[in-house]
């Protein structure tokens, strides 16, 4: 079958499609990514051995503003030279992994009666997901929580896709075992843009905890921009700690860690629950309708995680509840298991057999 994968935009939409599409690949069907040009995509387009058809588009703001009616119409355009470019080459089925960039590839899609397949990767779906859902073929979600927010939809929990390297590299690390002498692991994490407040009291809580004699070993992950200063904090305040400030090596980082403290963005959320890590999470106080922290309530329901937010966490607040943690290693190993049994798993090959089907069913 010819099937179109649009996952243009960020990371968290981009890799989870092109996992997808290279299963989708494997199973001998002819596949084409459809992306937006933009620089977040180039890693993922260099290890891509399709087709690609790149269509620039826009975000869609809040509201109504000069702003808005501008991107509206680029979206416009977008739909124009998709449905072009479907009519001369028309898929079996369309996949879109959501964001502003799958508008385009979407509306030209139902304009022209080809199947469409959405997913959604947090708990709360995005404007282009609620925009399509119930006109599509089927919407593939990675929370169970979602079928609450697309009740009209044909929906089915496929879990979300993760990025091959990922899994490939996980399979050949060797048994976990917690860190000798009874050190604590921690692995600490804003995302790629990094989180100033995360970082500032994450540096000055552990540099209470090494005066108070705690054995903690730590990597953090600060973002590119926050990197050489969180290292020279750490510095100072005489804490040894591995400080990065961005990789996509993330695999060994996170089957070395106890416990992770981040952001709840989809891909995080993924990722921790496939490596079966437990995590506090400190959702991203500005994410797009709370977003953030309905992906973090949903995994602390599911018993592998505990939440903060941002605004009530403190250096006194964190130090205690690192103490208990290091504490009860017989709690981190039942939050294990807890993902092991409920978490967001690896995706990818359901959401491939989804997408077949769909495109068979018509």
């Amino acid at each position: 079958m010819k099937i179109a994968v649009a996952c243009g935009g960020t990371g968290g939409h981009v890799y989870p499609g092109l996992a997808t599409a290279q299963e989708l690949a494997r199973r001998g069907h002819e596949v084409t990514l459809w992306l937006t040009g933009r620089a977040t995509e180039r890693a993922a387009r260099e290890s891509w051995g399709g087709g690609v058809v790149e269509v620039p588009a826009r975000g869609l703001p809040s509201g109504v503003s000069w702003e808005s009616v501008q991107a509206g119409w680029h979206l416009l355009r977008a739909v124009r030279r998709c449905r072009q470019i479907m009519r001369e080459e028309p898929p079996d089925v369309l996949l879109a992994m959501g964001s502003y960039a799958s508008v385009g590839p979407c509306g030209a899609a139902r304009g022209l009666g080809v199947p469409l397949v959405l997913h959604e990767a947090n708990v709360i779906p995005g404007k282009a997901v609620r925009l399509f859902a119930r006109r599509a073929t089927a919407v593939a979600a990675a929370f169970e929580e979602t079928r609450f927010h697309l009740s009209r939809a044909r929906l089915e929990v496929v879990g979300l896709p993760l990025r091959e390297e990922l899994t490939k590299k996980a399979a050949s690390l060797p048994p976990r075992e917690r860190g000798a002498g009874g050190e604590f692991r921690l692995l600490v994490t804003g995302g790629s843009l990094g989180a100033r407040r995360l970082n500032d009291v994450m540096v000055a809580t552990l540099e209470r905890m090494k005066r108070g004699g705690e054995k903690i070993r730590t990597v953090h992950l600060t973002g590119t921009a926050e990197e050489a200063a969180v290292r020279e904090k750490y510095a100072a305040a005489g804490v040894e700690a591995e400080v990065i400030g961005f990789t996509e090596d993330m695999a060994p980082l996170y089957y070395a860690a106890d416990l992770a403290i981040c952001r709840a963005g989809a891909s995080t959320c993924g990722e921790l629950a496939y490596f079966g890590l437990p995590a506090l999470f400190v959702p991203y106080p500005l994410a797009a309708g709370d977003h953030q922290m309905a992906n973090a309530r949903a995994l602390e329901k599911r018993g592998t995680a505990d939440v903060i937010e941002e605004s009530a966490l403190t250096e006194d607040w964190l130090e205690a509840y690192l103490r208990n943690m290091a504490a009860m290693p017989e709690r981190l190993e039942r939050m294990r298991e807890a993902a092991g049994r409920r978490g967001v798993q690896d995706g990818t090959k359901a959401l491939a057999s989804l997408v077949e089907s769909c495109a068979r069913a018509t």
